[in-house]
């Protein structure tokens, strides 16, 4: 939880979030083996010629308790060395520097892992929070799933049935034609979470450091009037319900643990980073593995809201799979999967192709957004011509037509006019005839 600046301790206090991680006050609260740290505080010491407990407080997000014992114990294994003040205050930080034989300390430390940073969280912590922060806490009100869809154009039908489905926190399959909003509607997902929720910058498991926070995918909270709660602990950045998309290029390997062999760290999989949040996989079928293969992936953590994750050496663990899963696909359902895997997807939503009404409304939507101006005699005798035979409406049509009929109008300098003849035009230019 943050806080403004001006507020009194006392404000602080009752604003404080009982789910935010609190900052540990000893090495055993850190919940990692002092030697790891250690050897983390010597990374660190070692990128700079001199450091000081302010600085690698800063720098392992830990606070300057733990730092000055961290410190303490290096100085008396003759690792690091004091330098004098940082300042001409007396009460100015005392800089250290590492010795030669910290310097081999160091070096042997960043050997065998070269991760420097802020200090992992345990696997337990982890866990724990990921439970305390779980997307099924949180409500979706049918106000907030009304405006999060706010400028699409679905039938109440479909929306009723969307908001159960996201409520639930479960996996969701959408399906149906191509080019009708199934991602639209997977995407805007996003605005329906207010939480917020703390993400780590790495775990710790077994003495192996696995990189979690992605500035690519996790959004943090950081307002210019706001600064971490003093008692948050810092390993943990304050975010944003996380929604990661993925489509045709996702394959099996995305899903475990990525092992960097130069560095001996480890890269979190997507679905792992996207705890607490929304995951998308777009264009279900289309992926280079079959169908069939992911959902067998999945079945576990659809099932029983945990995976297991593998270290390069063997050594097998659980994490928690606490997400929204969103499943899109113009592929019908019994070509993706037998019954059994189906029956892990546990809402299955139909998003058909627009009415006619709904064409309409879409149509005149982009005009007027776009700059363009429609006859509505002109628009219903096109779509009488061009959808009474094979052709079915879709949503994407109305966007793609007028974005001809007004890239067409600039070319030749005339007016912005969307005829029944410039439209016909349009239609010669954007679909085939076969």
């Amino acid at each position: 939880m943050q806080y403004p600046l001006e507020q009194n301790r006392n404000d602080a206090i009752i604003s404080l979030d009982p789910r935010m991680p609190m900052a540990p006050a000893s090495m055993e609260q850190a919940g990692l083996d002092p030697s790891f740290l250690f050897r983390l505080a010597a990374k660190c010491a070692a990128e700079q010629d001199t450091t000081t407990p302010s600085h690698l407080a800063e720098r392992m997000k830990l606070p300057k308790v733990i730092v000055n014992i961290l410190i303490k114990e290096l100085v008396k294994l003759a690792y690091l060395e004091a330098r004098g003040l940082a300042g001409e205050d007396v009460k100015s930080d005392i800089r250290y520097a590492l010795s030669m034989k910290g310097l081999e300390y160091a070096h042997t430390a960043s050997r065998q892992c070269q991760y420097v940073g802020p200090a992992p969280v345990s696997l337990d912590a982890f866990c724990r929070q990921v439970g305390l922060q779980s997307i099924h806490d949180e409500r979706v009100t049918p106000e907030r799933l009304t405006d999060s869809l706010a400028g699409l154009v679905l039938s109440q039908t479909l929306v009723e049935k969307l908001g159960p489905a996201i409520n639930s926190g479960r996996s969701i399959l959408l399906y149906g034609p191509p080019g009708n909003g199934k991602t639209s509607i997977a995407e805007r997902t996003s605005q329906l979470f207010c939480q917020t929720i703390w993400v780590p910058y790495a775990i710790e498991v077994g003495g192996h450091v696995i990189s979690f926070y992605d500035e690519a995918v996790h959004q943090p909270v950081s307002e210019a009037d706001t600064q971490p709660h003093p008692k948050a602990d810092q390993r943990w950045i304050e975010c944003r319900r996380p929604v990661i998309k993925t489509g045709g290029e996702l394959t099996l390997d995305q899903l475990d643990l990525t092992f960097n062999g130069g560095p001996n760290v480890y890269e979190a999989p997507i679905h792992l980073k996207a705890s607490g949040g929304v995951f998308i996989i777009d264009d279900f079928g289309r992926q280079q593995v079959a169908p069939q293969a992911l959902i067998n992936r999945w079945i576990v953590p659809l099932e029983r809201g945990y995976d297991f994750l593998t270290l390069h050496t063997g050594k097998k663990f659980k994490v928690p799979f606490d997400e929204l899963v969103v499943f899109s696909t113009n592929i019908a359902p019994k070509d993706l999967s037998d019954e059994a895997g189906l029956r892990r997807l546990k809402y299955k939503i139909f998003v058909n192709t627009p009415s006619r009404d709904e064409y309409i409304r879409i149509f005149k939507s982009y005009a007027s957004g776009s700059g363009l101006v429609v006859c509505d005699p002109d628009l219903n005798l096109f779509y009488d011509r061009k959808y009474n035979g094979d052709m079915s409406a879709s949503c994407y049509h109305p966007k793609y037509l007028l974005d001809f009929v007004g890239s067409y109008c600039d070319f030749n300098g005339i007016a912005k006019n969307a005829s029944l003849d410039m439209l016909e035009r349009a239609w010669e230019g954007v679909f085939t005839s076969e």
